[in-house]
């Protein structure tokens, strides 16, 4: 186990440590901190050598053995294997420093893990605390290339069901539950929120927002950054990389632009400006860091090139006329393209720039504004820009300082290491356990109950005879009895999910983890759906995690509702009235695919004749 507490000769100030100078009360407001802060930083990057500051600006995925220790040969069975280097590699050979961790296992192997990390990490020449990333890991979704399966965490609705619940107190309560289990496993980053708008439905990414409503998502945007991080960063945040500036909603056709054929972003309602509502609050609310996407806003500065590569985005904008002066990470991979056994398997996402070499993209993005290249680990290849002159060290020096500010401010310098024997008693108690299971109860819309003599169709009462899909038989039993066919059933209930269309057979990896494509049920599926619902009085709950289009599915079933992640449990809680609904839509749903492919990407609730207007959502009172 670490010696807890060490501190590294280089980080004293004045022979002090930062811890004794506030228990000497040297450091009174605000503002002092700050200073002590900028002072160690700049200390700090005087005694670093290019390496070491060009090994700060990467960030790309580490693995985890199953058994805690550190990663030193190849794992094919991790599918993100092939992307990655060993642990001592990237740390001692690479210097690097700044690591995202996809794996989910028990809470005391992770943390020790990490203890063992900061230990490679601390036998290097400066000793560089590491900064541990993680992207969302509490609820249901499982795309592997955008959230973490929760695991052992606590398990609470998808961001799209915060927007549904509409409690800002709410998402404080998730926000900072979620950082005292990410802090005692030694996550310190969230590449969370997403302060995208989802005004295009057909994108695969919406879960992971607070839906199309600028003002809603604003106001929600901040809350959550104030629940990890405080009002302040300090020893007891994880620092948020809010996402993705200025706006990934308004995809062209809705795909999404980690594929070439999804690189345009495009504005035909001239509503640009609605996009970055979300990001000023996250600004006001103090956010750590940005991550701009890989789309092309096409048209709408001198050169239409991906976010990360635009100057006029990063440093214009967001630098300039928002004053943000965190971190800016560019999403993965931007740079280069991965590669298996001499196989390109995953192409670079640095689109709008097709001419340009590896290092020339760096020269680019560095001149945008960029601090961090996300999701690559070849710091060699910013050190040779240097050695050669096309990149000044002074440049270097800027970003390297944003960084180490942020972990200064995290505390890492004066203690990274985390208590890996208490980190099971933090991560999944039993309180935060109970507040998952209540978002996903409170987060779920009730879109129709059928009004039968003048009586509402639901709640159910009684047990029943029902016929089920895709809900577990044990916890079915608890409610009603069920049955094997509609015809021998008094009612059914069917768990569905949005209809999306699956990749062809030539797609790459990442294109399986995306929901993209119509939204609507097609061919024998929806046949089968409409005459299970013809045979017997049916409820219908579907995951919504694009906005679906099912009239005919809406017409036909007794009663309708909308869950953003929830288990069997809480939807049978509400169908059996044993918990209220109360969520409302944080999107439409719009009535069929051609108002779909008429309504514009960049507006929001403006398809013809919507099925369900957005914030719809019934009461048991409701008749």
């Amino acid at each position: 186990m670490a010696n807890l507490g060490k501190t590294a000769p280089f980080i004293m100030f004045d022979g002090n440590s930062f811890r004794d100078l506030n228990k000497n009360g040297r450091l009174d407001t605000y503002e002092d901190v700050r200073r002590s802060i900028d002072d160690r930083v700049d200390n700090l990057v005087s005694q670093m050598n290019v390496e070491e500051k060009a090994g700060l600006m990467f960030i790309t995925m580490i693995l985890i053995n199953e058994d805690g220790s550190p990663v030193e040969r190849p794992t094919p069975a991790n599918p993100f294997s092939f992307m990655v280097s060993t642990n001592s590699n990237m740390i001692a050979g690479r210097l690097m420093n700044h690591f995202n961790i996809l794996q989910s296992f028990s809470p005391s192997i992770i943390a020790s893990w990490h203890n063992q990390v900061q230990e490679m990490a601390e036998r290097t020449r400066l000793g560089i605390p590491i900064t541990i990333a993680s992207d969302p890991r509490h609820s249901f979704t499982k795309n592997p290339a955008a959230m973490v399966a929760a695991g052992n965490f606590s398990q609470w609705c998808d961001p799209l069901g915060l927007a549904a619940i509409r409690d800002p107190d709410f998402v404080v309560t998730f926000s900072d539950i979620a950082r005292q289990e990410y802090l005692a496993i030694g996550i310190r980053l969230a590449l969370h929120p997403m302060a995208d708008l989802a005004t295009e439905p057909r994108w695969a990414r919406i879960n992971g927002t607070f839906g199309e409503d600028a003002g809603l998502s604003a106001v929600l945007t901040e809350a959550y950054i104030t629940g990890f991080q405080g009002d302040e960063l300090g020893k007891n945040s994880v620092a948020c990389m809010t996402k993705h500036f200025s706006g990934a909603g308004p995809q062209k056709d809705g795909w999404d632009a980690h594929f070439e054929y999804g690189a345009e972003q495009i504005y035909p309602g001239n509503n640009f400006n609605y996009h970055i509502i979300p990001f000023t609050a996250a600004i006001d609310a103090k956010t750590a860091q940005m991550m701009p996407y890989y789309g092309i806003p096409v048209g709408i500065t001198g050169e239409d090139v991906g976010f990360a590569f635009n100057k006029e985005i990063i440093t214009n904008m967001l630098r300039n006329r928002y004053g943000f002066d965190g971190v800016v990470c560019s999403d993965w991979s931007i740079i280069s393209d991965k590669k298996m056994m001499g196989k390109v398997v995953l192409p670079s996402t640095g689109w709008g720039v097709p001419g340009l070499t590896a290092k020339e993209k760096m020269i680019k993005a560095l001149d945008a504004g960029i601090d961090q290249f996300g999701g690559e680990n070849i710091p060699e290849l910013l050190v040779e820009l240097v050695n050669d002159g096309k990149i000044s060290e002074q440049r270097l020096d800027v970003s390297v300082r944003r960084l180490l500010r942020d972990k200064f401010r995290l505390g890492l310098f004066d203690n990274p290491y985390v208590d890996a024997d208490s980190a099971k008693n933090i991560v999944g108690q039993s309180e935060f356990v109970k507040l998952g299971h209540l978002s996903q109860r409170r987060s779920i819309v009730l879109l129709k109950n059928l009004i039968i003599d003048n009586d509402n169709f639901l709640p159910l009462s009684g047990r029943p005879k029902i016929y089920i899909e895709n809900i577990n038989n044990i916890v079915a039993n608890n409610y009603c009895q069920v049955v094997s066919t509609p015809e021998a059933a008094d009612y059914a209930i069917l768990r569905l999910a949005a209809p999306w269309q699956p990749p062809s057979n030539d797609a790459n990896m990442l294109e399986s983890f995306f929901h993209q494509g119509d939204l609507d049920f097609k061919g024998e599926e929806k046949e089968r759906l409409l005459k299970v619902a013809e045979t017997v009085p049916t409820i219908i709950d579907i995951y919504l995690d694009r906005p679906a289009v099912i009239p005919q599915i809406t017409q036909r079933c007794a009663g309708l509702l909308a869950n953003f992640g929830a288990s069997d449990e809480a939807v049978l809680d509400i169908i059996f009235g044993q918990f209220l609904p109360e969520g409302k839509l944080p999107f439409e749903l719009p009535s069929s695919m051609i108002a779909v492919e008429n309504q514009l990407e960049d507006v929001p609730y403006d398809s013809e004749n919507p099925l369900f207007p957005y914030g719809f959502g019934l009461t048991y009172e409701d008749n």
